[in-house]
């Protein structure tokens, strides 16, 4: 009976597991084992629990049984299938078999097994490959079929591509055949493009590393776990993992256990808020799917507390690629991203104004409505700045290749234009204007004096902390390890923890021993357990009721004089360049202790100060002359930074940034509305600040300022203004969720990297500018001389395939603008983007082009009489090429000030493409291909008027340049 009762559970389960689709969490091998202990998979959390039964450990899923048994299985399968459907449905219905069993009492075995023994590296090789690499669907790159498939299906290719259908059903194949290979050559240009730009990218993105820290066995019979680093591609579901402050969750996890986790989950929810997540709680299946505490989701953070947890799902498999798969999940378009197409959406509406005219026009002559609509066609084709998104893309790409050459990571292509445009610069002291090299100097008491018992609670504090050490707390141990104190942490046990955050700004732990001691001069110190807390000086002080007196040891209180003195005192040290901390102990008794667990601030009062820490953070010698160079540039520099006021105006003195204006937190809270933004844009130095404020200060910057805002930051309390800033920067080093929400990753803390990125900024912006710019008047002018065209001649003035070619041809010669340089005087100041600027510029230098068109026209009608029948194909051969090389040549106009081949001449790949471009459109009219398309030998006094012709159009354009660069002080 035993045996069929387990028969037929044993088939109910597996009867749901492929229709669950839950074979990715665990491998259903795992059933038909019956050996003694448990193998690598029985023991991945996928096992989730295990059923003993005499002295063999049959894998089942816990809480799958714990469903059957409770008869919710059905319940749930019914709920959900009613309000999910699809990639939805069957991951909220695999989460909810894991929130809603808590980790509790009867079940606690199971919890203690699923940590012990973790996957091995075999075995998370193997699921490695089964699941792929932990990319979410946000960050993963198109292959090369769906390039190619884009490159193909562009309205460029369509109309040729239906125009070759209708040459080939008249029986005009050589233009069919034409028609085709323009195609062709599109096609392979931009897939070659696009595809340059994706590997480019990847590149990039395989520079940038965020390790997990995971569990893994090294063993198959005696596990060895170990705490190792992995890349977050390289996380499979069923691992185990640890994470603190400012780790990103590396796929949806659910929680094993939790210290005081507080977790942001603004990246799916929008909302700045946080939340709190808890290990040991049971959901309601009614509570929604982001409002579990006990499930964490990929792309939230940890802001503050600790915990570890098994990873439920990975990749395309979690709730954030759920999302994006489901309705997109894009960064809105910045100010360059809506202009760019903003000109495509203008040059496209002139166009389908413009275009109809023309159709009208050829039928008025010719009466036929089918040429007269495939040339409006072609005209519309021909106008249509299909080169743009390419041209735009490959130099953004190309700029960020160039700037990770100078060892600065590149995440979003826009940025770099906003790296360009930036005028003010955020930065945080530490690591940035000085070393990030921390050495502890002093350890004080309350008078001024060395004090060894201030140095070993200060250790105890720094040993004892979950979170991950920072600099402070490494230079802490490093003097006491360099300078043989032994403090004998082994004789104490850690019982408690209240984790470091920003607005608290300071860390205490709660610290027991076996050892009573019962010392008359430290009657505060006989106790075996105590409360250490470390941080902020006038934070830590403000905690003290008492004060450790130098001679006696007694626990003296503490006066408010006193107190004044002492923070006297440490106003002093960082007047020296020091960094403050204070530290303070409590004797913690059976009642405080119960209340500790309840709230734990409460437990932060009636202390006893120690005394004091002080820090030396040297200067950087670069810092100086990076500033410099940025200044240089019109970059302005605003230090924003949680320590001290006097220690930042002493590090900002030395590295030479201006502190005649400066500010603390704690002032800008006092400050009204207008106040505060005239102060901040006023200030350079604002120390003591919040996360909050330092979110505040960007956007007033942004709004109040109207500046584009740089903000370079490394830690968790850096992340709202890193999101908020017009061009967020981080570094390798820094904190996973800072890494996450910048737009540029520097490999090394240096302001020079910096410089150097914003100058290449500028060059990227310039010669993008150069290409719409050039867009802009080149299509304009077209569009007003084929107007004019169409309404004066009695014949189409070119033909749609001739049409076509000259587009073509002139779209290949403007690939090579993103090798072009930049004068170096565009480089020295910030460039912003203008619409206004945009349309002077069109409406100053696009009549100029139609000018020498129809200057040409009126030539080949006049001069040569090209106006009868027999002439046309003259007339239109002759048009061709002075439209080709009109084309061609005015980039070399609009990319500089200057007298162009004369005082400024461009990159060699420019001159190239413009001397072959030409080369072809002369050419063309005495091949066969040529005869082909219509075309017909021109006479060398023809090419004699075109010099003239290019001639006064470079006077006359120097002469407009000159008068507009007076009026609007810009070019470019």
């Amino acid at each position: 009976m035993v045996g069929n009762k387990q028969k037929r559970k044993r088939k109910f389960t597996l009867g749901y597991m492929p229709w669950l689709s839950l074979n990715r969490i665990w491998s259903s091998s795992m059933f038909d084992q019956q050996k003694e202990g448990a193998s690598e998979e029985a023991m991945a959390f996928a096992s989730i629990g295990w059923k003993l039964e005499g002295k063999n450990l049959k894998a089942i899923p816990f809480i799958y049984v714990y469903l059957i048994w409770t008869r919710k299985l059905n319940m749930y399968i019914s709920t959900y299938s009613k309000k999910l459907h699809g990639h939805v449905y069957l991951l909220q219905l695999s989460l909810l078999l894991f929130f809603e069993f808590p980790f509790t009492d009867a079940s606690s075995r199971y919890k203690e097994s699923w940590i012990k023994h973790c996957l091995s590296f075999k075995e998370a090789e193997r699921r490695l490959k089964e699941t792929g690499p932990n990319v979410p669907l946000s960050h993963s790159f198109p292959s090369w079929m769906q390039l190619l498939w884009n490159a193909f299906f562009h309205p460029f290719n369509i109309i040729l591509i239906v125009l070759a259908a209708l040459s080939f059903m008249t029986r005009d194949y050589p233009n069919g055949c034409i028609m085709l290979t323009l195609v062709s050559v599109s096609v392979a240009l931009r897939f070659f493009q696009e595809y340059s730009s994706s590997k480019a990218a990847m590149k990039l993105s395989e520079l940038l590393k965020c390790p997990v820290k995971a569990q893994r066995c090294a063993g198959r019979v005696v596990q060895t776990e170990l705490i190792v680093q992995i890349d977050q591609k390289d996380i499979v579901p069923g691992d185990i993992v640890s994470f603190g402050p400012g780790d990103l969750f590396p796929g949806d996890v659910r929680l094993l256990t939790s210290k005081d986790l507080v977790v942001s989950q603004s990246s799916l929810t929008g909302e700045s808020g946080t939340m709190e997540k808890i290990a040991d709680i049971r959901e309601d299946r009614t509570t929604p799917l982001l409002e579990l505490r006990n499930i964490c989701f990929m792309g939230t953070s940890v802001i503050s507390g600790s915990g570890t947890g098994v990873v439920v799902s990975t990749g395309s498999k979690t709730y954030m690629s759920t999302i994006f798969s489901t309705v997109g999940k894009h960064k809105p378009p910045d100010a360059f991203e809506k202009s760019v197409r903003n000109v495509s959406y203008a040059l496209i509406c002139v166009m389908l104004v413009i275009v109809p005219i023309i159709i009208l026009s050829d039928y008025y002559t010719s009466h036929n409505l089918s040429e007269g609509i495939l040339f409006g066609i072609s005209v519309a084709v021909a106008l249509t700045p299909q080169m743009l998104p390419l041209v735009v893309n490959t130099n953004l790409a190309k700029g960020a290749l160039a700037m990770a050459r100078d060892r600065c990571i590149v995440k979003s292509l826009t940025a770099i234009q906003n790296m360009g445009a930036m005028d003010i610069l955020c930065i945080d002291k530490t690591g940035t204007l000085t070393m990030d090299r921390v050495i502890m100097v002093h350890h004080l008491d309350s008078w001024g004096l060395p004090k060894e018992r201030v140095l070993r609670f200060a250790f105890l504090n720094s040993y004892f902390k979950t979170e991950l050490r920072n600099p402070v707390d490494e230079a802490i141990l490093a003097y006491v390890y360099t300078n043989g104190y032994r403090f004998e942490p082994s004789k104490w046990k850690k019982r408690d923890e209240i984790p470091f955050d920003f607005i608290r700004r300071r860390i205490s732990v709660i610290i027991e021993t076996d050892l009573k001691t019962n010392d008359r001069n430290h009657p505060h110190l006989s106790t075996s357990k105590l409360l250490v807390t470390k941080g902020a000086l006038e934070e830590v002080i403000k905690l003290c009721n008492f004060i450790d007196h130098a001679d006696s040891g007694a626990a003296l209180p503490l006066s408010l004089e006193e107190q004044q003195k002492i923070l006297h005192m440490g106003e002093e040290l960082s007047n020296d360049g020091l960094r403050v901390l204070g530290v303070a102990i409590r004797r913690l008794t059976t009642e405080s202790s119960a209340r500790a667990g309840v709230i734990n601030e409460k437990i932060e009062s009636n202390m006893v100060f120690l005394g004091l820490l002080t820090f030396f953070d040297p200067p950087k010698d670069s810092a100086k002359q990076a500033l410099w160079r940025l200044a240089e540039k019109g970059v302005k520099a605003k230090v924003l930074t949680g320590d001290s006021l006097s220690l930042a105006i002493k590090v900002c003195k030395e590295v030479g940034i201006r502190t005649t204006h400066v500010i603390t937190g704690p002032d800008l809270e006092l400050l009204d509305h207008s106040t505060f933004h005239e102060t901040v844009k006023r200030v350079t130095v604002l120390a003591r600040l919040t996360p909050t404020q330092k979110l505040r200060v960007v956007q007033s910057l942004q709004t109040a300022g109207n500046h584009v805002v740089g903000f370079l930051g490394d830690g968790v309390n850096d992340s709202l203004a890193l999101d908020a800033a017009d061009i967020g920067i981080s570094v390798d080093s820094g904190a996973s969720v800072a890494k996450d929400l910048a737009d540029i990753i520097l490999l090394e803390k240096d302001l020079n990297v910096l410089a150097a990125g914003v100058e290449r900024g500028r060059i990227t912006y310039g010669n993008t500018m150069k290409y719409i710019k050039l867009s802009v008047v080149a299509n304009v002018g077209s569009i007003v001389s084929l107007l004019i065209a169409a309404l004066v001649l009695r014949f189409e003035p070119l033909t749609p395939r001739q049409l076509l070619t000259q587009n073509f041809l002139y779209n290949v010669g403007q690939i090579a603008i993103p090798w072009d340089k930049v004068e170096e005087d565009y480089a020295k100041f910030p460039q912003r983007w203008s619409s206004k600027s945009l349309t002077l510029f069109m409406l100053w230098n696009g009549p100029v082009c139609s000018m020498f068109d129809i200057g040409s026209l009126m030539f080949l009608w006049c001069y040569y009489g090209a106006y009868s029948p027999s002439e046309r194909k003259f007339f239109r051969s002759g048009w061709f090429v002075e439209g080709l090389l009109m084309q061609t040549l005015i980039i070399h106009m609009i990319r500089t000030e200057k007298i162009p081949f004369i005082q400024e001449v461009a990159s060699w790949p420019v001159i190239c493409s413009t001397v072959v471009i030409s080369t072809v459109g002369i050419a063309l009219p005495y091949t066969p291909i040529g005869r082909v398309m219509g075309m017909t030998d021109l006479p060398l006094s023809y090419f004699g008027f075109l010099v003239v012709l290019f001639l006064g159009y470079f006077l006359l354009g120097q002469v407009v340049k000159r008068v507009y660069i007076r009026v609007y002080k810009e070019w470019l």
